[in-house]
């Protein structure tokens, strides 16, 4: 089993690889969906999330009202860094689970963890390589202006909130770049895959 932690910025392009990589024959752990699982109703992240933010995030239908609970997060300095202590933990967890559950049935498969915090949230022990989708910060700035409809300044906001380009490279054991064409994007991604099984011997 050969294990791909594939990250990027907001607007990189790691899902789009990340459908690439599945065509291609990976199996794919989705960390936004693990993200979502780790609070769900019935779990130690829900009651750890609930505790920490307030019984008036839960909605009528026993989930966490994402209207409610969005505004929250941000109402207090420190309100992202103390759910991130929550969740990220419950997400390793539930990836090297779904990793222990592929492997059991393929121990020859690779793996692509798709997490945007990859980095930040310090898995990449998890990984046998980390892969980074990179993108000039004019194009990223671009894309989403034109994804969410933001102006320059709510756009280029957004990524600084994040590690830069810069910092995630160093810690690149593969750099797929993201700054042309759709179908120069799926190229690289094929070049990075064909890379890799020439690497493990697949």
């Amino acid at each position: 089993m050969t294990v791909i932690g594939l990250t990027g910025g907001i607007a990189s392009g790691k899902s789009l690889a990340s459908e690439h990589f599945d065509e291609l024959g990976a199996q794919i752990i989705n960390g936004d969906l693990l993200g979502h699982a780790s609070y769900a109703p019935g779990t130690r992240g829900f009651d750890k999330v609930v505790a920490e933010f307030g019984d008036d995030i839960v909605g009528g239908n026993g989930e966490i009202d994402r209207a409610v609970f969005g505004p929250r997060i941000f109402a207090s300095p420190d309100g992202l860094e103390k759910l991130n202590s929550i969740v990220w933990p419950e997400i390793r967890l539930l990836a090297e689970a779904e990793m222990s559950r592929i492997k059991a049935e393929d121990n020859d498969v690779v793996i692509v963890l798709e997490a945007a915090v990859l980095i930040e949230a310090d898995w990449q022990d998890l990984c046998d390589e980390v892969w980074v989708v990179s993108v000039p910060i004019d194009i990223t700035r671009a894309r989403l202006m034109e994804r969410n409809n933001l102006d320059e300044e709510s756009a280029q906001a957004r990524i600084e909130s994040q590690m830069s380009m810069e910092e995630r490279e160093e810690f690149a054991d593969v750099v797929i770049r993201n700054d042309s064409s759709v179908a120069e994007f799926n190229n690289r991604v094929e070049e990075a895959w064909i890379s890799l099984l020439d690497r493990v011997g697949a």
